[in-house]
């Protein structure tokens, strides 16, 4: 059988204020009414049964994923103690899976993501699934094809082409510098690292194993405790601080020799960031990206406006700007030190302690 993991545990400190501890980015309502994880699990509908669909969060997200979420079996949403990175999420997922079916294939996919149209998205799930099935040694991952040269993304240099979207993989590259992005770009050769993959779960056990051996030893009884209908929290919390900070494609993904790539032929936009919001929400004839119940501009253009709060935005003669409201707290700054909001929340934290996290 086929299942789904949706990786949802990302702190998201790019999209503070609105953004925090509590309540993190994939819960907000950012894009029309819906947050990012709403949005990914209504994409894997007709894909995978609710049943059959796992969110891998922070255990302090667990209650409010699984009141959100009633089609979900409580069970499904898995708590993590604390964050270890991607390769720790895919290598736990990976065994309350091989609890259930030793066979299974396993869909990872990401809830930081805006992709469209939802029936190719399914097309090239499919495919991954597929190839994955007949080849059962392949580790496959998704590449979309870049149309600008991205110097805040990885990589995927693919080869051969072997069927109607895949390839094989000859190599995975680091975040590049402007000139080796446009070289990647214009070889045709490159792809954007999605960070979503496929494979059979006996596949990646047996990759973790290889590559990760610490992580999948002592996971492995939390896997068996599963198998027995056994409570596995404690068991988790005890071992999961022992487990490496690792993301898979460090760990697995760029060790492996038998990978594939499945075109993802979508729009494909990663919602990291605000200003990223200007890509996947409405604008104005002046390029403001309003996401608030009531704002006002007046000769303001490109700016990023965001309020959760029954609380007018006003905004007089300023470009290229981003405004956050929040009950608590108000953000002002130029987009272009939006990358700069992690160094911000930090000296918050050292401040003002948790108050505002």
């Amino acid at each position: 059988m086929r299942y789904g993991v949706v990786m949802a545990g990302g702190a998201g400190k790019r999209l503070w204020p609105a953004s925090r501890q509590k309540k993190p980015k994939q819960l907000i309502r950012l894009i029309e009414g819906k947050s990012l994880l709403e949005l990914a699990l209504e994409r894997l509908e007709g894909l995978f049964p609710p049943e059959r669909v796992l969110v891998v969060t922070s255990a302090d997200y667990c209650d409010q994923i699984r009141a959100s979420f009633t089609a979900l079996p409580p069970e499904n949403v898995i708590g993590e103690p604390e964050g270890r990175d991607t390769a720790n999420a895919v290598a736990l997922g990976a065994e309350l899976i091989a609890a259930r079916d030793a066979d299974a294939t396993m869909a990872v996919f990401t809830a930081d993501h805006i992709i469209r149209p939802q029936e190719e998205f399914a097309r090239c799930v499919k495919q991954a699934c597929e190839a994955a099935e007949k080849d059962p040694q392949a580790l496959v991952t998704f590449g979309i094809r870049p149309t600008y040269p991205h110097t805040g993304l990885g990589y995927i240099h693919c080869g051969e082409k072997i069927d109607d979207l895949v390839h094989r993989v000859e190599g995975f590259k680091e975040k590049p510098d402007h000139h080796t992005a446009r070289f990647y770009l214009e070889s045709r050769r490159y792809f954007w690292n999605s960070g979503m993959f496929v494979w059979r779960v006996d596949t990646i056990r047996r990759a973790l194993k290889q590559y990760l051996p610490e992580s999948a030893e002592k996971l492995a009884p939390v896997g068996e405790a599963a198998r027995q209908g056994r409570d596995f929290t404690d068991l988790l919390a005890e071992v999961y601080p022992q487990l490496a900070k690792i993301s898979i494609d460090y760990a697995v993904m760029e060790k492996a020799t038998h990978v594939l790539m499945v075109e993802l032929t979508c729009r494909w936009l990663d919602v990291g960031s605000w200003p990223a919001l200007a890509d996947v929400v409405k604008v104005d004839a002046d390029g403001n990206a309003v996401v608030a119940s009531r704002a006002a501009v007046l000769d303001g253009n490109r700016n990023v406006i965001f309020s959760d709060q029954d609380h007018l935005v006003a905004v007089v003669g300023m470009d290229d700007c981003i405004i956050v409201h929040t009950a608590d707290v108000t953000l002002i700054c130029n987009k272009s030190d939006s990358q700069r909001l992690k160094e911000l929340v930090d000296k918050i934290g050292r401040r003002f302690g948790s108050e505002y996290l």
